[in-house]
C-alpha cells in the first residue's frame, strides 16, 4: 500500500475521540460559530501595541487639503449631483463625491447629507473631504433597518411638526423624533399646526370638542415633560412670529408627518415657494409633496431645512436599556419602583405605573414608551 492510500484510509476511518467531543461537541458547526463568538469577544485585541497600530492607520487616513480644495456646505443633493455652497462667494457648485470616500464601509445609507460642510476641490467638482458633523438628524433605513440614513447634519434644533386635524396628531411619531433629536445633540421643538380648525364651531366638525380635549392633553403632557410645544396656524397666523423668534440666528430642520404643513409654514416663515400639497380626501392622510432635503436661508438670520414627509419613523441604534432615560418623567419615577431592573409594563410596586394612575405621568407618554419598548423586544427577537 502506497504513503497516499494508507493516509487516505486514516482520514475514512477517523472518528473523533472522548476529548474532541467533550470540546466540540457532535455539531462542529455550532462548535465553530461559539469560536467566532468567543474571538470577537475576546478584549486582548485592545491591547496597547494593537491600539498602537490602530491609531497609527487612522492617521495615514488624515485628509491634508489641496491648493484647490474649497469649503462650503451641501444645501441639497439631487439626482445631478450634490449642490454645495462655496462659504465665502455663496457660488452654488453641483458636485460629485470622490471615489476614495465612496468605497469607505460604514453602517450609512448615505455617505453625505444637506448640512454637511465639506471641501470639494474646485477643478473637478468633487467632494474630497467630509468635516466631523456637530450634530446629525438620522432614522433607520426604512427597508433593512440595518443602517443609518442621515436627514440633515449641523443641525441646532428639530421642528416636530404635527397637526391635530387632518391628519390627526401621533403622540409616538412625536416621541420618536424627539429620541432621534437627543441622541444627534439636537434640541426638540414640537409645533402643531391647524390649530383654526379647532375653533371650526359648525357643524361639518362633529369631533371638534374631541380635538380640542386632546390637543389640551398633548400640550400639557409635553410641557409637563420640559419639551417646547407652541401651536401655530398658516390660516390666521397665530403663533407664527413665536416661532421665528425660536428660529431666529439657528439652523433648524422641519420634520413631521406627510400633509401636516411643514412646506406652508416655510413659505411664510422664508418667503419661498415650495410646493404644497392637500389631503387625500379618503385616508384624509398626507400627500407627499417635498421629495428632497434643502438648507434654506432665513432673511432673518438661521437656515431651515425643509424635508419630505413620513409615514414612519426607526429611530436608529435605540437600545431597550436605554429607553427609559429619553422619558424624563418614567425615569424619576422609576427610581422608586421595588425592583431596579422594572420595565414599568406589569410589575408589582411599580411606581411608575402609580404615577400613571395617579396622572402625575401622561398617559399619552406612557404608552409611547409601551409600544417602544415592544418594538424594541420584537426587533430583538428578528435578529
Amino acid at each position: 500500500m502506497s504513503k497516499k492510500d494508507e493516509s487516505n484510509k486514516y482520514e475514512k476511518d477517523w472518528v473523533a475521540c472522548d476529548v474532541e467531543s467533550h470540546y466540540f461537541g457532535t455539531d462542529r458547526k455550532h462548535s465553530k460559530k461559539e469560536k467566532k463568538l468567543a474571538i470577537a469577544k475576546d478584549r486582548s485585541k485592545y491591547k496597547k501595541t494593537d491600539q498602537a497600530k490602530l491609531q497609527k492607520s487612522q492617521k495615514q487616513k488624515v485628509y491634508i487639503p489641496t491648493d484647490q480644495d474649497r469649503r462650503g456646505r451641501v444645501i441639497s443633493i439631487k439626482p445631478e449631483g450634490f449642490f454645495v455652497e462655496n462659504e465665502t462667494s455663496s457660488e452654488i457648485i453641483v458636485c460629485s463625491l470622490k471615489g476614495a470616500l465612496k468605497k469607505e464601509k460604514n453602517l450609512s445609507k448615505n455617505l453625505v447629507t444637506v448640512g454637511d460642510f465639506v471641501l470639494y476641490n474646485e477643478v473637478n467638482k468633487t467632494i474630497t473631504y467630509i468635516e466631523p458633523r456637530k450634530s446629525v438628524l438620522s432614522r433607520a433605513d426604512n427597508l433593512s433597518r440595518r443602517k443609518e440614513q442621515f436627514i440633515a447634519a449641523n443641525v441646532d434644533q428639530v421642528i416636530i411638526t404635527v397637526s391635530i386635524v387632518s391628519p390627526e396628531i401621533k403622540p409616538f411619531l412625536i416621541d420618536r423624533y424627539i429620541i432621534a433629536a437627543v441622541k444627534g445633540n439636537l434640541t426638540p421643538i414640537i409645533v402643531v399646526n391647524k390649530i383654526d380648525l379647532l375653533q371650526d364651531e359648525t357643524k361639518e366638525n362633529p369631533l371638534i370638542e374631541v380635538q380640542k380635549e386632546i390637543y389640551e392633553e398633548v400640550l400639557a403632557a409635553y410641557t409637563k415633560a420640559k419639551i417646547s410645544i407652541i401651536g401655530v396656524s398658516v390660516v390666521t397666523g397665530e403663533g407664527l412670529e413665536d416661532l421665528k423668534k425660536i428660529m431666529q440666528g439657528k439652523t433648524s430642520v422641519f420634520s413631521g408627518q406627510s400633509g401636516v404643513g411643514k412646506s406652508s409654514l416655510i413659505n411664510i416663515i422664508c418667503g419661498t415657494e415650495l410646493r404644497t400639497g392637500e389631503i387625500v380626501s379618503k385616508t384624509k392622510k398626507g400627500s407627499h409633496t417635498t421629495t428632497t432635503t434643502k438648507l434654506i436661508h432665513l432673511s432673518f438670520g438661521g437656515w431651515c431645512v425643509d424635508t419630505p414627509g413620513v409615514k414612519s419613523f426607526g429611530v436608529w441604534d435605540l437600545k431597550k436599556n436605554e429607553l427609559k432615560s429619553y422619558f424624563s418623567e418614567i425615569e424619576k419615577y422609576g427610581q422608586s419602583c421595588k425592583y431596579q431592573d422594572c420595565s414599568h409594563i406589569q410589575e408589582e410596586d411599580c411606581a411608575v405605573i402609580k404615577a400613571v394612575e395617579e396622572g402625575k405621568i401622561s398617559l399619552l407618554r406612557y404608552q409611547s414608551y409601551q409600544m417602544l419598548l415592544q418594538d424594541l423586544e420584537e426587533e430583538y427577537l428578528r435578529r
